[in-house]
């Protein structure tokens, strides 16, 4: 018997511990707590305000703890959900998983909890990580599966995070669409059962529904006030978000959709799930958003807190009619009113397949002789002259079948053999295999062989305008085709950090057909990204403030377009269109030979503003102030410096009425103690700003009562933008 309590002595010092053992993962306002005993199942205990170890019995103590597992697995007591499946070599399909041992370190951004488990009869490893991004209240965890035998094992379900919430008047804020929508936020009550969002496109995972919600707790969710928990999956592939919602227990669970995608792991191999990050608010959803957008400039897009330069996108200027000089004419005009950028768009190469409509020539990245006699070399020098930097569109991964690179290589493509080859946009696109090394040396040097030849771009868009099209590879071997979804991100992800790596300062943008890849999957890679091909400025206030909600001011282009929108018909003035631009990253989406020279002036002054407070709007922090959504017949919103000196207000009439009511608006993020001039920013004439162009008004009262906005907003698409300097 003394031998025998002698050795469970040794084995407990080996394994860590011999009590049950709390770990705390701590953020500046949040903190999550694990239990893990070794021997026994990791639970899950707490999420939410930041506790320290001195709180840890209270929390016990207050029956605020779940105790439920952090990583459920299939297979023993299988009752519920559960986020992983899985069947092993010799058929077997459970799992059960016991603590090993628990580390905890710090890597340069941020600190890590890595929680090692094993099954008790397989030589499986499950490690679960917890990760506090310093300087952020932001929380992500994933895991990494270990196949420590021989033969093969078989991944059924393998979710990145699974965990509990309070159950209560609980309520979810989602964001779907479609093209030219996407990003329209809904709100709803969880009541029981299951709620699911999910992407099965294979490409475009956001242009349906965003892989992000946000949780509240205390009812209706509200922006600067309750508690609310958001969270977003780091993936650009197909996804799945499940709530399972019961009378007294809620569950969430998020990963890769593993429908049509079960993984094979062969012996001694690793499969790694995407991240899902989440932070926890107790001042509503502005404090979520807040969370997600420090974190995002900090760690989650490339180069994050360096300011973005204002553009002219040449699309809805000549669409597909490219040529030197149309391309000099719009730099020359564009750099007049003060512009920083050029960007051409698509229709600039091919020369066998000249590329004039979306029906030909994807895939043949030579520029256009006809179009481009002194090409990309011609198009520089007017950069040169007219002071402006240059960028180019390119849609990489994509090729037509009516192309050199198709007829040249047809196994590059996705496809079936044995059934006919599926097409999208011009009856002719089709996607390549990712999958392939070799493709992914071609799509690496789309990019690098431009880069190469022409040093001097500074900016490329790359589009996606097709989702995954046919379910098969030539590449893939004929028992791992169930591996497509999940090897074309990753091989897509192993070219652009091979960009990342060469090309640190090139400035690329994000674009699927508009907002179709807006997730943190791929933001790390780029810098911005195209919210939506809908540049309609009265739809773009809803389309801004859904996707406001996770990702940040810095990386949401938003441009400037006709006097009648291409896309909805609609006409409104330019100084609304240049307005709700200015929310975001400022840039132009027009044929500027087509401006009025009145409109021109007016232009020249607004970016001329913008460039005085595009710090404020694309570092600072957000406060939505008046939700469109809430038919109040005005939107408004402002961004604030972290010191409170400086402030950045937007209010638009979104509705047009006699005699309507027109309410009042309080400010926020300000210091009460400060006293802020106002500065009307886009006066209509520059001679005759707003009534409050000029005031100086304590930070207490812009956020207990307001400003009155009733004799501002009279006419129809009435807006407004101040900037706001402390007064010392």
């Amino acid at each position: 018997m003394k031998n025998k309590s002698l050795l469970m002595l040794v084995l407990g010092v080996l394994s860590g511990s011999l009590s049950a053992k709390d770990y705390l993962i701590s953020t500046p306002n949040t903190s999550l707590l694990i239990t893990a005993n070794p021997g026994e199942k990791s639970k899950f205990q707490y999420y939410g305000s930041r506790i320290s170890e001195k709180d840890i019995q209270g929390i016990y103590d207050s029956s605020l703890t779940f105790g439920v597992e952090s990583y459920p697995v299939f297979g023993l007591k299988t009752a519920g959900e559960r986020a992983m499946a899985v069947t092993h070599s010799d058929g077997n399909m459970t799992l059960d998983l016991v603590v090993e041992n628990v580390r905890q370190y710090t890597e340069k951004d941020g600190d890590v909890t890595e929680i090692r488990m094993k099954d008790l009869v397989y030589p499986f490893i499950l490690k679960q990580f917890f990760k506090a991004y310093k300087g952020t209240d932001v929380i992500s965890t994933w895991v990494e599966v270990e196949n420590n035998g021989k033969k093969p094992v078989t991944l059924h379900r393998f979710a990145s995070a699974f965990f509990p919430v309070h159950r209560g008047d609980n309520w979810m804020t989602h964001f779907h669409g479609f093209w030219g929508a996407e990003s329209t936020m809904e709100e709803e009550k969880l009541t029981n059962g299951q709620k699911v969002i999910s992407n099965k496109d294979g490409l475009v995972n956001s242009e349906s529904d965003n892989p992000s919600f946000l949780l509240s707790l205390d009812g209706r969710p509200q922006e600067e006030y309750g508690r609310v928990l958001g969270g977003t999956l780091a993936w650009t592939g197909t996804y799945l978000i499940k709530m399972d919602v019961k009378n007294t227990s809620f569950m969430v669970s998020a990963g890769i959709n593993e429908e049509t995608s079960h993984y094979v792991l062969d012996g001694k191999k690793t499969f790694v799930t995407p991240e899902f990050a989440m932070t926890y608010s107790t001042s509503g959803k502005g404090g979520v958003s807040r969370a997600f957008h420090r974190w995002a400039r900090a760690y989650k897009l490339n180069r994050g807190n360096i300011p973005h330069d204002i553009l002219l996108n040449s699309w809805e200027g000549v669409y597909f009619k490219v040529d030197q000089k149309e391309m000099d004419q719009m730099m020359e005009h564009f750099s007049a009113m003060g512009g920083e950028l050029f960007v051409m768009d698509d229709g600039w190469f091919g020369n066998k397949y000249p590329r004039n409509t979306g029906s030909s020539s994807l895939g043949d990245w030579e520029v256009c002789k006809e179009k481009l006699p002194d090409g990309i070399e011609g198009l520089l020098e007017s950069a040169k002259k007219h002071n402006i930097k240059f960028g180019i569109w390119i849609e990489p991964e994509m090729a037509n079948t009516k192309s050199e690179l198709f007829e040249q290589h047809p196994d590059w493509i996705l496809r079936v053999a044995n059934r006919p080859l599926s097409t999208g946009r011009g009856k002719t696109q089709v996607v390549l295999d990712l999958t392939n090394p070799e493709v992914q040396d071609f799509v690496f040097g789309v990019v690098d062989n431009l880069m190469t030849k022409y040093p001097e771009i500074a900016y490329m868009k790359w589009d996606d305008n097709c989702c995954l099209l046919d379910y098969g590879s030539s590449y893939l071997p004929k028992d791992r085709q169930s591996h497509i979804y999940i090897e074309y991100q990753r091989g897509l992800n192993k070219v652009l950090k091979r960009i990342r790596a060469k090309y640190p300062n090139l400035v690329m943008q994000a674009c699927a057909g508009g907002g179709g890849r807006v997730n943190y999957g791929i933001l790390p890679y780029f810098d911005e990204f195209w919210t939506s091909d809908n540049t309609d400025a009265l739809q773009r206030i809803y389309l801004q403030w859904g996707i406001s909600n996770f990702y940040p001011a810095i990386a949401m282009a938003s441009h400037v377009s006709a006097d009648k929108n291409h896309q909805t018909g609609r006409r409104i003035p330019l100084k609304f269109r240049f307005d709700v631009a200015m929310s975001g990253r400022l840039g132009m989406e027009i044929q500027p030979r087509d401006m009025t020279e009145e409109d021109k002036a007016f232009a020249k002054r607004a970016i001329a503003s913008y460039k005085k407070v595009r710090s404020v709007v694309q570092l600072g922090d957000l406060y939505r102030l008046v939700s469109p959504y809430d038919r109040k017949g005005i939107s408004s919103l402002m961004y604030v410096t972290p010191e409170k000196d400086r402030a950045v207000f937007y209010v638009y009439k979104i509705e047009h009425f006699v005699n309507m009511l027109i309410p009042s608006v309080r400010m926020n993020g300000l210091d009460a103690q400060k006293m802020y001039r106002l500065a009307d920013l886009t006066a209509a004439k520059a001679d005759k700003p707003c009534p409050l162009d000029g005031k100086v008004i304590s930070g207490k009262v812009l956020m207990e009562e307001g400003v009155v906005l009733k004799e501002i907003l009279k006419k129809e698409y009435s807006s407004m933008v101040l900037e706001l300097q402390e007064v010392k």
